[in-house]
């Protein structure tokens, strides 16, 4: 079961979500096709939020702390992604874990966001990088 769910909420066909029960969503927020949300560090979505199709969260990251196991089987990491309030997520965006983007951002198509992202700031790039102040 979802932590918070608000009202007037969206999600678009397709979406994958894991650790529901870390995930936090405001009011007026879309979900749009094919996005994939791992909540597993916990994601927290504030109002008026907007993500675009295909894009991904991932609130954890691979650690290689035992060298003389696989990468896949050393533990992860969880780091809790947080969105303000009036944010814009461009399609085929990916935000990794640990990162807040403030409110009234918007992160242009295709980005990777891998660091916080301030307010009223357009982030685009790989990795993302402050474009321009709104």
């Amino acid at each position: 079961m979802i932590a918070k769910c608000g009202d007037n909420v969206f999600v678009g066909r397709s979406v994958e979500i894991k650790h529901w029960e870390k995930l936090s969503i405001g009011n007026n927020v879309s979900i749009h096709k094919q996005c994939y949300l791992d909540a597993l560090g916990g994601i927290h979505i504030d109002h008026d939020v907007s993500i675009a199709h295909q894009t991904s969260m991932i609130s954890f990251e691979h650690t290689w702390e035992i060298p003389s196991l696989p990468i896949r089987d050393n533990p992860v990491k969880a780091a809790e992604i947080k969105i303000h309030s009036d944010v814009w997520i461009g399609c085929g965006c990916r935000i990794l874990a640990g990162v807040q983007i403030f409110s009234r951002a918007v992160v242009a198509a295709g980005a990777v966001v891998t660091k916080d992202v301030s307010a009223h700031t357009i982030v685009g790039g790989v990795p993302a990088k402050p474009i321009k102040t709104i």
